[in-house]
């Protein structure tokens, strides 16, 4: 087997390898060889069947395996000898397309190599991390929006007209065509109006009814509907008010602790100020790992390879081009060509993506079978009732896998660096925490 290199200009390569027919020939034979004791043939004992009429027999097939085995291992084996890493599969083709049995295979491959990775000190990586504190105004905030949430209902005054956001209480029976229908009915219910949980147009009728009032409900049923006897129809539901109630937000005391499972209040606070805190830790990571990407992005420079480039600057535009055009669903629209700012955002995107990806091997990061069922079972929590075909989806589709596994390696590969640098704590207030999110939302 020859392999001559035909390019080799910045990281494109290309080379010609020839395998030999004698070559094919012998590794067909040795396939023969090695299949022979299991064959049976029509007159013939079990593994006693001459070689020239098995070659005669299964040759044809066999060859086109030889000659893939064959070109395979050449391309593994000058992978092995040269540490070239392709960036994407290599392009391999057949040049003499007349080839027929008897002739050498002559074979082109090209492919553009990974860079070398120079390598970084992350122990002279300075960064900073913002800390921010759960204050008594934040924890009295949450505390508010809880009660709000536990809100009670008090009946109004005599005589009273319900409002939006009162809550209530009817008796109702409902008929389509005049005969009252199944599940149309109930007695003692209360409901919030402006809740939106009754079929559209039904809460308005009742805003200003008084206790005593009977008032018959006219509305219309979806068209997509979930009972189809019902969809579409017209309905009236003939409604008795038993009682107007003031919505009342909840004390904030210990029994409004207890309803959200803390023993009195101040463990409701401690919870309360724990959660916050965990929230602004998020956030201010996300600020360190930008500051951390920025310095990564200065410090280190190499050859990037132009079609991880182009793709990465194409998948870019094409987003923000549906981002602008919210109303374009699918991909039937004109080539969205990159602009010298999708370009640059897709360097740097690949520079730290390849930069990444070596401190992550060359520090054995790896992501755990646990990490990716928690996230496999974070996201399918999106999706209520069809977790079990997401979860399936995902182990059948290495693809999304891989999509799910990229951003838990760069976590962990950021984690290790900032074991590495040298990090100094800032503490801050949360408006200036959320000012310095916003910062980096404006930067995106």
């Amino acid at each position: 087997m020859q392999v001559t290199e035909t390019l080799n200009e910045g990281l494109k390569r290309g080379y010609a390898i020839t395998v030999s027919a004698a070559e094919l020939d012998a590794k067909v034979n040795e396939k023969l060889v090695e299949a022979q004791p299991e064959v049976e043939m029509k007159g013939f004992r079990k593994g006693k069947v001459p070689m020239p009429l098995l070659k005669k027999q299964f040759g044809q097939r066999l060859l086109g395996e030889a000659m893939q085995e064959t070109i395979d291992g050449a391309m593994s084996q000058h992978f092995e000898e040269s540490g070239d890493r392709p960036a994407a599969q290599p392009e391999v083709k057949m040049t003499n397309e007349d080839w027929k049995e008897g002739d050498d295979v002559n074979v082109e491959m090209s492919y553009e190599a990974l860079p070398a990775i120079p390598e970084v000190d992350l122990t002279a990586i300075k960064l900073e991390k913002l800390v921010a504190k759960a204050d008594e105004a934040s924890i009295t905030e949450a505390l508010e929006n809880l009660a709000e949430t536990a809100q009670d209902f008090d009946d109004r005054d005599e005589g009273a007209a319900a409002e939006d956001g009162d809550q209530i209480v009817i008796d109702f029976v409902g008929k389509v065509d005049g005969e009252a229908f199944e599940g149309g009915s109930a007695e003692d219910y209360p409901l919030t109006l402006g809740s939106n949980s009754f079929i559209p147009g039904f809460e308005e009728q009742l805003v200003g009814v008084k206790v005593g009032d009977e008032k018959a409900v006219e509305v219309s049923f979806p068209d997509e509907y979930q009972a189809e006897h019902l969809a579409g129809k017209a309905a009236v539901f003939d409604c008795t008010v038993k009682a107007v109630k003031a919505p009342k937000k909840a004390e904030i005391d210990d029994e409004l602790a207890k309803r959200f499972g803390a023993e009195d209040l101040d463990a409701l606070k401690k919870q309360i100020a724990e959660r916050l805190e965990a929230e602004y830790a998020g956030a201010a990571r996300a600020v360190m790992k930008r500051g951390l990407l920025d310095q990564l992005d200065e410090i280190v420079s190499f050859e990037l390879p132009p079609s991880l480039v182009d793709a990465e600057a194409g998948q870019i535009a094409h987003q923000l081009w549906h981002e602008e055009n919210p109303d374009v669903h699918d991909h039937n629209h004109d080539k969205i060509e990159p602009t010298e700012e999708h370009i640059k955002l897709a360097e740097r995107r690949v520079r730290l993506g390849l930069l990444l990806a070596e401190l992550g091997q060359k520090a054995e990061v790896q992501v755990t079978d646990a990490e990716m069922t928690q996230a496999i079972m974070n996201q399918a929590r999106q999706y209520p009732g069809q977790e079990r075909q997401f979860f399936e989806f995902i182990q059948q589709n290495q693809q999304m896998q891989q999509q799910m596994r990229a951003p838990i390696f760069e976590d962990k590969v950021v984690d290790h660096i900032v074991e590495q640098a040298e990090v100094t704590e800032k503490e801050i207030s949360k408006d200036e925490l959320q000012k310095a999110v916003e910062a980096l939302e404006e930067d995106e």
